[in-house]
């Protein structure tokens, strides 16, 4: 096997990375939503709320997103075949999960420093798939020009369709869980794909010793 090669195969524990992901953010909103009770709205009201100081299950939802914000910087770390930019603003949003659940919202309401880091983290996870584009004829699907522009601008739509929500003060906490959701299984199908690649690339037999 050529060492150029084996340095950009995806390891199996970036599966575990990514896969844990999506797992850990929905098992955080359910879990803090069912402790905030009846006065707590889903549809219209954010997964900062259920986070903010005070709130019953606000370590359930900040410890959801600091392992959430790991695992995309993990998965960063062993993406790869992903163009090093993509791999940073993969990474750079995993960190800005973090950032975000250390600075929750006051109970009392918004706050400027909270949303300009959650809107941060929310830029890098929508534009990260466009920028780990590999322009190489053999990369693995997902990694191929027309899916990584997709992938963009299906999360970029759903950001716009947050900022809408937020104008209108609408089914803010339904668009917001759509973005969050989609931004967090993003990874885990490049990894799958890429895992896929792998396999059916491999060389078997006696060539697989060389």
């Amino acid at each position: 096997m050529i060492y150029g090669d084996s340095m950009r195969r995806v390891p199996w524990w970036a599966l575990l990375s990514s896969g844990l992901a999506p797992v850990v953010l929905i098992a955080g909103w359910v879990v803090a939503g069912l402790m905030a009770g009846s006065s707590y709205d889903p549809a219209t009201k954010t997964i900062s709320v259920l986070a903010a100081d005070g709130a019953p299950g606000a370590w359930v939802m900040t410890g959801a997103l600091v392992v959430l914000g790991l695992c995309h910087m993990a998965t960063a770390w062993g993406l790869r075949p992903a163009a090093l930019p993509g791999r940073l603003t993969l990474g750079g949003g995993g960190a800005a999960a973090v950032v975000v659940a250390l600075f929750p919202a006051p109970s009392s309401g918004g706050s400027l420093q909270h949303g300009s880091l959650a809107a941060v983290g929310f830029v890098l996870l929508a534009v990260w798939p466009v920028l780990a584009y590999d322009p190489n004829g053999t990369a693995a699907w997902a990694l191929r020009r027309g899916p990584c522009l997709a992938a963009t601008a299906v999360m970029g739509v759903g950001a716009l369709w947050f900022l809408f929500e937020l104008q209108r003060h609408g089914a803010l906490g339904v668009a917001e869980r759509l973005v969050t959701f989609l931004q967090s299984v993003c990874p885990l199908l490049v990894v799958v794909s890429c895992l896929r690649h792998q396999r059916l690339r491999s060389p078997v037999g006696p060539r697989s010793r060389v």
